[in-house]
């Protein structure tokens, strides 16, 4: 498979933030919801294992966990925890899909798993000027944001992993900035910068970024001055599978017909009524 992610880089961009001071509002954000959704699930959880690319910040959050970096291999046991979360790091995996089976194989049956991660609304407009100023100015294009999941997609993807019940949804959060440097700035300051393994080493010219900016504001300036950027936050749940779960019934083998449940007359293809007609 070959490598979305330059690793070294990944790393080094995410130390740099924190030792400048991290921006950490998307991972408060996630933090809450996740909060919220446990707080709906009819089972308590002792066993909890959370999957990073943060793990000093995710052990302030949750302090009694077991946290795991977001390395090919993650490193815990088989069948160790009855919850496992995979937090803001799944945009940088190689094989997602492969991060879930992970996952999947160190839950206990009937164990949970949840996972939140960027999708592929996240930063449009940036994505958009980027494009085009760099066309007007090369001529050429590069790599320069991840290509993050479609929420579209990743259903399928949890029950490849092996899950049950699977659920995928989504979460925008609009956010506002003084300029688009402010924004990239932020990002740089989340350690969600550019780690493709793929990305252009070329200096770029000099009128790059303030092009950027310019544009960004003529194009995306909202009405109190500032200019405005999408990040969409994606939210998996699936669990590992067990007896005790809720099966579908046999095709066929339903004892009482649809209609009669709703109390409706029921017209099949073959025995409309006398004067109907396509």
């Amino acid at each position: 498979m070959p490598n979305l992610t330059d690793r070294p880089s990944l790393t080094r961009f995410r130390a740099r933030a924190q030792n400048v001071g991290m921006a950490t509002f998307l991972h408060e954000a996630v933090r809450d919801e996740l909060k919220e959704r446990l707080a709906e699930v009819n089972k308590s959880f002792t066993e909890i294992a959370i999957v990073s690319g943060q793990p000093h910040l995710w052990a302030e959050f949750w302090p009694n966990a077991h946290h795991v970096l977001d390395t090919d291999v993650l490193d815990f046991p088989v069948g160790g925890f009855d919850l496992v979360i995979h937090t803001m790091a799944m945009h940088w995996a190689d094989d997602p899909v492969g991060q879930m089976v992970q996952s999947r194989r160190a839950l206990k049956p009937d164990g949970l798993f949840l996972g939140a991660m960027l999708g592929g609304d996240t930063l449009t407009e940036l994505r958009q000027i980027m494009t085009q100023v760099e066309i007007q100015l090369t001529g050429g294009l590069s790599p320069r944001i991840a290509p993050m999941a479609e929420i579209r997609d990743l259903g399928g993807l949890i029950q490849r992993a092996g899950l049950t019940m699977p659920v995928a949804d989504t979460l925008p959060l609009t956010v506002s900035y003084e300029s688009a440097l402010h924004l990239i700035r932020d990002l740089r300051a989340m350690g969600e910068v550019n780690a493709l393994a793929g990305r252009h080493r070329a200096p770029l010219p000099r009128a790059f970024f303030p092009q950027v900016v310019a544009d960004y504001a003529q194009k995306f300036r909202d009405g109190n001055d500032r200019v405005t950027a999408t990040f969409e936050l994606i939210f998996l749940t699936g669990w590992a599978p067990d007896e005790s779960q809720p099966k579908p019934l046999r095709p066929g083998s339903a004892t009482t017909r649809l209609s009669e449940a709703l109390g409706t007359t029921e017209h099949g293809m073959f025995n409309r009524p006398q004067g109907d007609s396509d």
